[in-house]
């Protein structure tokens, strides 16, 4: 796969979203998980979905249990604390791995895209971020302790 819109992935609901409904948007990937120190960025990325979703920004969103068990719920619970307590209306997709034997492909691709810090392709911990430009190229990958909020001027550039 070459591109972001090769891809489909099943979403919250169990449908097969194929990303190529995102074509021409700008996207921001981020693995997700709601019993993490950095949880309360859900609020971050719902108020960057608000503010540049209708000018083309998509905040995608992908649970995974990965890094100290932080997301142990299934489709609905996941759901349930997002809305619940985030008022999350970005879209959620189902659980996946960002690592190991079974990453989801998705996350292949994005890794060898997009590689961490000293060039390693594992992602270290819940909420890495991942920003697509209209083409569906990885533009940069930031670490989980950068906010939300400090992507403005680089999602402005894109839009």
């Amino acid at each position: 796969m070459s591109n972001l819109t090769d891809f489909t992935v099943p979403d919250l609901a169990g449908r097969d979203v194929p990303l190529a409904e995102y074509r021409g948007k700008v996207l921001l990937i981020v693995n997700t998980a709601s019993k993490c120190g950095f949880t309360p960025q859900y609020e971050g990325l719902e108020a960057l979905w608000r503010a540049y979703g209708e000018r083309g920004l998509v905040v995608l969103g992908f649970p995974c249990n990965q890094f100290g068990g932080q997301e142990p719920g299934d489709a609905q619970e996941i759901a349930s604390f997002c809305k619940l307590t985030y008022d999350v209306t970005f879209p959620m997709f189902a659980k996946i791995d960002v690592n190991g034997e079974n990453t989801a492909p998705l996350y292949v691709w994005l890794k060898s895209e997009a590689p961490g810090l000293l060039g390693s392709e594992a992602i270290k911990w819940n909420f890495t971020k991942f920003l697509i430009d209209r083409d569906g190229k990885v533009v940069d990958r930031y670490a989980p302790t950068t906010k939300p909020e400090a992507l403005k001027a680089e999602i402005e550039r894109l839009l």
